[in-house]
This record gives structure tokens, sequence and C-alpha cells, in this order.
């Protein structure tokens, strides 16, 4: 049986920060991360996604969080093929995904800003959430190998928003395209009612690492306020529904990242201690403080993941977000 980690997506949401759950006398920068790492063993960083990862935050992050913990980094929208502001590329360059040299220089300083985390054992996973439009076929296969190549290393977790990748007739395709790259896929829970939605399947497609992330089932999904699409509160009997799933993909892979995007207020995090809650009374060995299980094999029918491989390059970073880092 591998490690569950249960989280949220953010410790620094505005919301969040406003809701009180972070208490008095820690709801500075640091304050607020050593609170958040003494209850959970995950978290991701989704400031990395409106801006390029800073070398010092990431250094900051590992010495302020115990052995164990680590950070599953969301990367940066042009690398994923999302409409990004000029406003905040480095060193003065155009938000053009296509120009090879610019993504040359985007990728190093996205390398270089987690490069502190991977040096101290504390990045969970580089996770890469393709857009809507991002559709099966050989463009987004071509896009896959690009991403593979320049990630060598890296623990890699894709998240599809387009439905097809997942649906009867394209998902085992979908599964082997992402065990051939070492990547782990993304599990997502959602509502189920739009025809974007995507199918709440969970497939293994590393034998390190499996993902869950719970968006809320908020029927405003891809339109609307941030509030909106976000907008739910997990009841008990909504997250027991994926106790068995968990625990199965826990069976399969060394570790399973569960963590919660439903960023209103305190409900992602009131949602990752129930689920906790619910998964240590079912098991001793999981939850957040659980101790690393030895290795599990890979699934049937899965190649096992290639071992460390070089680090890219090095380059001097820094970055600002809507989201604060701290």
């Amino acid at each position: 049986m591998g490690q569950i980690l249960v989280g949220t997506c953010s410790w620094t949401d505005r919301a969040l920060v406003g809701s009180g759950w972070y208490p008095p006398g820690r709801r500075d920068a640091e304050g607020r991360l050593r609170h958040y790492a003494e209850r959970f063993g995950v978290v991701e960083v989704d400031a990395s996604y409106y801006a390029l990862p800073g070398e010092r935050n990431s250094r900051l992050w590992a010495e302020r969080t115990p052995d164990g913990f680590v950070f599953d980094v969301k990367a940066f929208s042009l690398l994923t093929g999302h409409p990004t502001r000029d406003a905040v590329m480095p060193d003065g360059l155009r938000a053009e995904h296509r120009d090879p040299a610019v993504l040359d220089r985007v990728w190093a300083r996205f390398a270089a800003g987690i490069e502190p985390l991977r040096e101290a054992g504390r990045l969970g996973s580089v996770l890469f959430q393709f857009p809507p439009w991002f559709r099966p076929g050989q463009r987004a296969e071509a896009f896959l190998q690009g991403c593979a190549e320049r990630t060598e290393g890296w623990p890699l977790a894709v998240e599809f928003r387009h439905p097809s990748w997942w649906e009867p007739g394209q998902a085992e395709a979908t599964g082997a395209l992402l065990a051939r790259h070492g990547m782990a896929a993304v599990a997502v829970d959602m509502t189920q009612s739009l025809a974007s939605s995507v199918p709440p399947v969970t497939p293994v497609t590393s034998p390190r690492l499996s993902v869950v992330r719970f968006h809320g089932r908020s029927t405003a999904w891809g339109t609307g306020s941030k509030e909106d699409r976000f907008r739910h509160v997990y009841g008990e009997d909504e997250l027991a529904e994926w106790l068995p799933r968990v625990r199965r993909l826990a069976e399969r892979t060394e570790q399973v990242h569960v963590l919660f995007n439903n960023c209103c207020g305190d409900a992602a995090v009131s949602a990752a201690e129930t689920m906790t809650r619910l998964l240590d009374d079912g098991s001793p060995t999981q939850g957040a403080a659980a101790a690393l299980l030895p290795r599990a094999r890979p699934a049937p029918g899965v190649p096992p993941t290639p071992g460390p491989r070089p680090t890219p390059a090095r380059s001097s970073s820094s970055s600002t977000s809507r989201r604060a880092a701290g």
C-alpha cells in the first residue's frame, strides 16, 4: 500500500487567508505555510501558473516545511498553451508560445525556479493542466513528447480538461500515451452535468504517483467568476464515494496526492481535513502524516518509470503573482 497525502490547491488563496482559518500570530508568509504544513502533507503551488516561480521562494518553502512534506507545482501558463500576459514574462519577452527562443528561455527560468525544491526532495510533481481545447491527436501527442523531453528527471502529472481524453474508445490510448512518458494521470471530481465534464476515471499510468484533484461540483464550471466556478462545500458522503478509489490507487502506486481545489473561504481545507479523517479511520497507515511505504509494483501493462535523468540548466529568476507566494 502506497502513501496517501491530502492537501489543497493553494495555501495563500485570498479567500482562505480571509476566512480566519489561520490563527493570530501565524498570518504572515512564514506562519501560514508552517501552520498549513503541520496539518497536511502536500500542497499545490498554483501561483506558478500565473507567474514564473522564483528560486528564493522555493528555497524558503523547503526551509519552512518538515521532512516528507511535498509541493506539487503547477506549470506556467505559457508552457501548457494557455493565454499568458506579457506583463508576467521575464526579461521583456513577448508571450509567444510558438516562438522556440521564447520557450527555451521560459523553460529554463521555470526549471531554475523549482530547482531548490528538487534539490531538497520536496518536489512532489509538476502539474501540467492542459486547456479545454487541447484534444487527442497528433499535435497533442507531439506537444506531450516535447514536454517529456524538456522535463527529464521531473515527477510529472497531467490533467486533461477535454473529456474526450477519457471517453470509451480513447481512454486506453490516453493511458498508454502517458505511461510511455512516465506521466501520472490526474483524476478529477467535478460536476457531471455539463458537456465539458471530465469523467471521474482513475487510471494508473505511473508506478510512482497518482493524483486526484477535487474541483467542486458547481454547475458554473467554465463560466462566471472564480467564486462561481469553485463554490462547493463537499459533504462527507461525497468524499466517502472516493475512499475505495483512492485506496485502489494507493495499492498500485507509491504515493497518491489528493488535492482540493474548491478554494472558496475555508471550503478546501475543511474538505481536506474531512478526507484525512475518513482515510485515517479506515487505515492507520494512511493520511497526511503517514511514513513513506515501500515501492509499489508497477501496474499491469505499465512500463517502469525511468530513473533520474540530467537536471535542466539553472538560471536566476524571480516572480510575482496575483496569489502571494508566501
